[in-house]
């Protein structure tokens, strides 16, 4: 085997489990310098230039110092699709591909789509993708995030409408059919289970809520769908596992019908939807 890959898979063995040193180092060589994982197994990695020697340890000394892959690469997989990812926003998810598919199976033809703190847009524009006729806007709090989301618009050819506004407090004057969310939903209690290489890592405003409070942007979220959702339009969001019914109960109590709570494939409370009252 390629003693480049070997040395790499050595390198990463001290922070990663084995089996997960073998997969990055594949990862690296293919994505990073376009080298098969075929011509691995044969021993048939090209020679790198200086440059790419350079490049290579490089990527090397991030990997070993707790920087997750998709980082260190500016690469995330997405609904088959290959999205630019920063440490300003948070990484992509295959969960939350159930998320997409979920409104995707609930809505066709023209409609206007909300995607309320949008990180790396890979929802929005991939709904966008996926319902060509429909119009998607999406809000993010952070600059940087809608810098990165802007970016991966232009990658795959989506007209969406990016804006700076932060769903905790917005109180919009548009109308939408749908209103989809991954929000923050980590307890601050649960950084105890979290990896380095999430918490050393990946944007603490994407991904914690406080212990007293978890419930916050669901809250915020029901509220403005009640307000900005076409009668009958539907508010779907990605959840803590340990918070479904609470969820559930919250969308239900804030006016909103046919609320109900979705596994994911691992059989997990993951998602909840709820529809705006048609009169």
């Amino acid at each position: 085997m390629d003693r480049k890959f070997t040395s790499l898979r050595q390198q990463l063995a001290t922070c990663y489990p084995e089996r997960e040193a073998h997969a990055v180092a594949l990862r690296v060589l293919e994505d990073a310098f376009g080298v098969s994982r075929t011509d691995v197994y044969a021993d048939k990695v090209r020679k790198f230039s200086s440059e790419e020697e350079q490049r290579w340890q490089h990527i090397a000394n991030r990997l070993c110092a707790g920087e997750p892959l998709q980082y260190v690469l500016g690469e995330a997989e997405f609904c088959g699709r290959s999205f630019g990812v920063a440490p300003g926003v948070l990484i992509p998810r295959p969960e939350t591909e159930e998320l997409v598919a979920l409104v995707g199976r609930a809505v066709s033809g023209r409609c206007r789509i909300l995607d309320a703190g949008t990180g790396s847009g890979c929802i929005a524009v991939s709904l966008a993708l996926a319902l060509p006729e429909a119009e998607v806007q999406a809000w993010d709090v952070s600059p940087e995030a809608l810098s990165v989301a802007r970016s991966n618009a232009e990658r795959w050819g989506t007209a969406v409408d990016f804006r700076l506004c932060d769903m905790l407090t917005a109180v919009p004057d548009e109308h939408f059919d749908v209103v989809v969310s991954n929000p923050p939903y980590v307890c601050e209690r649960e950084r105890l289970a979290m990896t380095p290489q999430v918490l050393d890592h990946e944007p603490a405003l994407a991904l914690f809520v406080p212990d007293d409070d978890p419930l916050r942007f669901y809250r915020a979220l029901a509220a403005l769908a009640c307000r900005c959702l076409n009668p009958g339009g539907l508010l779907a969001v990605e959840i803590n596992e340990a918070y479904g019914v609470e969820t559930a109960a919250l969308f239900s109590h804030s006016g909103l019908v046919e609320v109900q709570t979705v596994s994911d494939v691992f059989g997990k409370p993951r998602f909840v939807v709820g529809k705006r009252a048609k009169n």
